[in-house]
Order: C-alpha cells, then sequence, then structure tokens
C-alpha cells in the first residue's frame, strides 16, 4: 500500500477537477439558499404588492376634486382657475393632478404633484393668459393617486367639463378706471377749464354784466326783478365718442401673441368704461368692406354691458377696408359733432396718402384722432448691432420703415388731425390720456 502512495502521482488536472466540483457543490447549496430568499422576497412583494392595491381600492370615494372657474376669462390678462381635493384616505396619499386644458392653450405638459395628509382638504391655484376671444372648453380633471409605497396609482377623473368665454380685457378696463375717478390732472401739467357756451345744458340765471352776449337775455326774470338779467349755459357734458375699429387685413398682424385686432379692442373697452365715468355718450362700430356691430352713443348704465357682448364678436378678415365707405356712413349716421378715435395701422406713407382725403373729410367735422401702432420688432431690430453686410441692408431697411411712421404722424398733423403712434403694449393708456387731455381743455 506504502508503494502505491509512492507510486501514485496526482496531476494538476485532477486537483482542477476537484475545484470545478467543489465549487458546483458549493454553488448548488447557495443557489438552493438564494432561491428560497428570492420565493422569501417574491411572496414578500405580493403581499405588499396586494395591500397597496387593496388600501387604494378599499374605499370608493377616496379623493374628492372640483375645479373653479370665473365667469369669463380676461383676453391677454392671467386668469385664475383653482382646485379643491380632499383626501377621504386614513392615511396620506401622494397626487398627481393632470387637467384637460383647453386646446387654444396648446399646453400638453400640466401636471401639479401634492402629498395630502388624511381626512385634509388642499386647494392650488394655476395661471392661464388667453390670446384670442371665443369660447374655451375645459375637459375633466383627472387625479392619480398612489401611498407612500408607491406601487400603483388609482386614477380618478372627475367629469368636470365646462366652457369659459374670454372677453375683452376687462382686467385692463378695471386698471385704468382711476383716470377716471381722479381729478388731479394738474399733476401731468394740464388744467381744468370750465367754458361758458350755448348748448342746450342751462346753467343758472344771472345778472347781466357789460360784455355778455345780449341773445340771452331773460326778458320775463328782467321785468320782474327790473334789471337785466340773462340766461346763462354751459357746455353739454355728455358729448358723443365713438371707437372706430378698422377689421381690414393690416389689423390682422400679431404682437406677442394678441393681434393689433384685439389690443384695439381692449383699448375700446377700456377707454369706453373711462368715458361713460366722465358723463359721456360712448358708441362704437367696425368697418372693413362695410360697417358693422354699430352701437349708438349713449351713456346708459347697462351701455357698457352692450358694448363688451359686441366686443367679444368681432373678427377680422384679409380685405383692404373701404375708408370711402366709413366716411359716407360716419356722414350719413353721426349727425352731432363728435369725439372719433380711429384704429388702424398705415405702415407706408403711400397707404396713408390714399386715405388722407377721406381722414380730412371726416376732421372737418369732428374731432378725429388716428391711433396706428409702432412695430417694436423693428425697434429691436434698429437698435441692435449689425455684424455683417446683410444685416446692415436689413437695419437700414427697418430704419426706412421707422422713419416712415413718424412721417405719417407729420402729415396727419400737418392737416390738422390728431395723430397717436404707439407701441401695442401702451395703446390704451396713450388713447386714454389724449381723451383726458381734449377733455381738460375743454375741446370735447
Amino acid at each position: 500500500m506504502l508503494n502505491f502512495y509512492k507510486q501514485l502521482h496526482i496531476h494538476n488536472r485532477f486537483f482542477a477537477y476537484i475545484s470545478i466540483v467543489s465549487a458546483i457543490f458549493l454553488l448548488s447549496y447557495w443557489i438552493a439558499v438564494l432561491e428560497a430568499i428570492a420565493w422569501f422576497l417574491a411572496m414578500a412583494f405580493i403581499v405588499v404588492s396586494l395591500m397597496d392595491i387593496v388600501l387604494l381600492f378599499r374605499f370608493k370615494k377616496g379623493i374628492e376634486a372640483s375645479r373653479t372657474l370665473p365667469k369669463k376669462f380676461s383676453n391677454s390678462d392671467e386668469n385664475k382657475v383653482s382646485i379643491t381635493i380632499r383626501n377621504q384616505y386614513p392615511f396620506a396619499i401622494q397626487l398627481l393632478v393632470i387637467d384637460e386644458l383647453p386646446f387654444q392653450f396648446q399646453k400638453r405638459d400640466f401636471n401639479y404633484r401634492k402629498t395630502i395628509e388624511k381626512h385634509t382638504n388642499e386647494s392650488f391655484e394655476y395661471l392661464l393668459t388667453p390670446f384670442e376671444r371665443g369660447e374655451y372648453y375645459f375637459g375633466n380633471l383627472n387625479l392619480y393617486a398612489a401611498t407612500t409605497l408607491s406601487f400603483f396609482s388609482r386614477k380618478f377623473s372627475f367629469d368636470t367639463n365646462a366652457m369659459v368665454a374670454v372677453y375683452p380685457s376687462y382686467v385692463q378696463m378695471k386698471k385704468y378706471e382711476f383716470l377716471a375717478i381722479s381729478n388731479k390732472l394738474t399733476t401731468v401739467g394740464l388744467k381744468k377749464i370750465r367754458r361758458i357756451g350755448h348748448t342746450l345744458e342751462f346753467e343758472q340765471i344771472k345778472n347781466y354784466v357789460v360784455g355778455d352776449d345780449v341773445r340771452t337775455i331773460n326778458w320775463k326774470a328782467t321785468a320782474k326783478k327790473g334789471e337785466l338779467m340773462l340766461n346763462q349755459y354751459q357746455d353739454e357734458k355728455s358729448q358723443p365718442i365713438y371707437s372706430i375699429i378698422d377689421t381690414g387685413r393690416v389689423m390682422k398682424m400679431p404682437f406677442n401673441e394678441l393681434k393689433l385686432l384685439d389690443y384695439a379692442i381692449n383699448s375700446t373697452l377700456a377707454f369706453s368704461n373711462i368715458a361713460l365715468l366722465k358723463n359721456d355718450k360712448a358708441g362704437m362700430f367696425t368697418f372693413s368692406k362695410k360697417v358693422e356691430n354699430m352701437v349708438l352713443a349713449s351713456n346708459k348704465k347697462t351701455h357698457l354691458s352692450t358694448i363688451n357682448e359686441t366686443l367679444y364678436n368681432i373678427n377680422t378678415d384679409f380685405t383692404d377696408s373701404d375708408f370711402g365707405m366709413l366716411y359716407g356712413m360716419v356722414k350719413r349716421k353721426v349727425n352731432q359733432r363728435s369725439l372719433l378715435i380711429l384704429y388702424t395701422n398705415f405702415e407706408h406713407i403711400s397707404s396713408l396718402k390714399r386715405q388722407l382725403p377721406y381722414l380730412m373729410a371726416l376732421a372737418k367735422k369732428h374731432l378725429l384722432i388716428v391711433v396706428f401702432f409702432e412695430n417694436t420688432e423693428l425697434e429691436e431690430l434698429i437698435e441692435g448691432k449689425a455684424n455683417d453686410l446683410q444685416e446692415i441692408y436689413y437695419k437700414t431697411l427697418a430704419e426706412k420703415f421707422s422713419y416712415d411712421k413718424r412721417l405719417i404722424v407729420k402729415e396727419l398733423e400737418k392737416r390738422g388731425i390728431n395723430a397717436i403712434l404707439t407701441k401695442p403694449e401702451q395703446l390704451s393708456i396713450n388713447v386714454i390720456n389724449k381723451y383726458l387731455m381734449f377733455k381738460s381743455k375743454g375741446l370735447i
């Protein structure tokens, strides 16, 4: 036996085989152990998942939610939308809120995440800014609820379909009301003047003073008192004021996502409110190939609502506006001297000269203000730095267009026509200031 061991030579391959067999044996052992652990973890995961599902679906009305909308939206302004959520679960819940917004906003990434404690209410608000008048339809309010494990989510969908109409900017209208309420006009260099006139608005009977108009002598009062007495009148406070909106293709141009037409509409609403607060009669109409949406000047309490509803339905087209037709209509329909605020746009001096005879004819009988717009994008190009020949060419063209705008103002003023050249976003305040200036000087 001893000789056997002495003669036996064990090769390295034998030890290699032994190592492999041992490793396989050990691996099989640990696999069995790992399989047991894996089965345990799998069963635990299944149990926890089932518990998560049971917790979410055990309560039929685990979440309640509602959306609160204003009666109407204000165009080009931020409008608040409120969502209220109540957690009926006896534990904290994690929520993902997805509201189905109107297609006009083209917002597909709306979501709001919030953790709500048990049996509590939570509210949050978000802002929407429309840039187009019309009807906006909201869809469902969808909420995805999850426990702290967040293995699964339960969808709650609330049928909160609703329509909100987007009206001209009533936020802007309210913003400028203080200009009508405040009488501190001297702070901007304006002096209030009370003009004595001969209109039908009677003021008082007074003693005759040398220089008074003898045509206003009140002979009955003179006979009773035994000395010359005369009637004194003052200018009528309620002057007719019309906002005229061009709905032709020139008003289709957009600035900051809002068309020039909508800037004019927002300004008309804000300005009409100021005029009514100042006891003047506000009216409006639109024109392109024909006159439409005419609201006769009035100072009734409900008149602003009538103007607002009319402005809501105004749209523009791609036709060239007929100023000759406009002049003929004003001549027939507006018999009393009025303040006419014409919202239009002229890009070239040549386009003004084609319409100038009609504007001059309107200005002979009425106090006419022509309102048109600066091209703010051109101003940015002019102020920018030109780095090459092409940019120099573009900058030169922009300066030429800008010069034409200023030349249009000079041409109108030379013909006795008032003009306002304004940036779109400053339109309302510039028109209102012009009106208040005329009012303080007694021109209307």
